[in-house]
């Protein structure tokens, strides 16, 4: 597995692929200046080998979907084995899961997301591609989050609530009704303080 960026974002996946026994190969950067991360070497993109498998490791959702359209790799996927994942839930490519999350039955997780560590996200949800849900938010049954949106730490989204595209749901935010989209959200109750 290929990883694209040298973050501190990096750094879990990286956790994550050597606990699931999955080999590093290359990681890259376009920061010249970042040379070793992790005891990995850090060399800077050159060119693609059909064959290889990427994870983009930038925890910038925008960004994420830049490289991923610019890219056009074959990509993987980083799921720490402590996390307990439903066997019906789906999890497109580029996505990472990380330690101690619980994912239940039928939810649905689009391309290039990040769940992070101790997430919760109950039945039936859909998670579009390149959201962010950052650790120990939960998302109850039934929510909807959609493309590219930001769930922050410890944030709570109750059940049913569709959350547009391009949000950001404060640390801590409680959200109660639907969000449209590219607002951010803060409080609770969630309340809308500002456009993306």
């Amino acid at each position: 597995m290929n990883l694209y960026g040298a973050s501190g974002h990096a750094k879990v996946i990286i956790d994550i692929l050597k606990r699931s026994k999955i080999e590093i190969s290359k990681i890259y950067d376009d920061d010249i200046n970042i040379k070793n991360i992790l005891g990995f070497d850090v060399t800077s993109f050159k060119r693609l080998d059909k064959n290889d498998s990427f994870i983009i490791s930038i925890g910038n959702n925008k960004i994420r979907k830049s490289i991923s359209r610019k890219l056009n790799a074959g990509y993987g996927q980083a799921i720490h084995p402590s996390s307990i994942i439903d066997p019906t839930v789906t999890i497109q490519d580029g996505t990472v899961v990380m330690a101690g999350t619980v994912i239940n039955s039928s939810v649905e997780i689009g391309k290039h997301c990040i769940i992070n560590t101790s997430a919760s996200i109950d039945h039936d949800c859909v998670i579009d591609d390149f959201v962010h849900i950052s650790p120990k938010a939960i998302l109850c049954g039934g929510v909807k989050a959609g493309e590219g949106t930001h769930i922050g730490a410890g944030a709570v989204v109750i059940p049913g609530v569709i959350v547009g595209k391009w949000c950001t749901i404060g640390a801590g935010a409680v959200i109660i009704k639907d969000v449209p989209d590219g607002v951010t959200v803060v409080g609770n109750p969630g309340r809308i303080v500002g456009n993306e």
